[in-house]
């Protein structure tokens, strides 16, 4: 499972291993990465997880670790719900996702000025 607010600079994802018939929650794991764009084959972002600072990036991202940081103490973004979050299973009547015309093509990725 992945949360991702559009504007953060990070995502949160939660592991699950199989536990009897179903499954339990494992783990969180904190992803530090550019705040998610559209684009015509989707989504786009970009891992900040190398620790080489952009001084564009850098406040933006130190800021991101204190909101990160802070949610879990005070059960706030998907740690405000993370007990009904532990208990999510996968449907398997949903159909298998598919990427669009294009998908897999990637685009250029040009340095941003700073």
């Amino acid at each position: 499972m992945l949360w991702k607010p559009p504007t953060a600079w990070f995502s949160v994802n939660a592991s699950f291993v199989p536990d009897g018939d179903g499954r339990r929650l494992r783990n969180w794991y904190v992803n530090f990465e550019h705040p998610t764009r559209r684009t015509e084959a989707g989504f786009d972002t970009l891992d900040l997880t190398r620790w080489e600072w952009k001084v564009e990036g850098e406040y933006a991202v130190e800021a991101a670790r204190g909101e990160v940081l802070t949610m879990p103490a005070e059960l706030s973004g998907v740690f405000a719900q993370a007990q009904r979050w532990s208990s999510w299973r996968w449907e398997p009547a949903w159909p298998t996702p598919c990427l669009p015309p294009g998908a897999t093509t990637a685009e250029k990725v040009t340095p941003e000025a700073g």
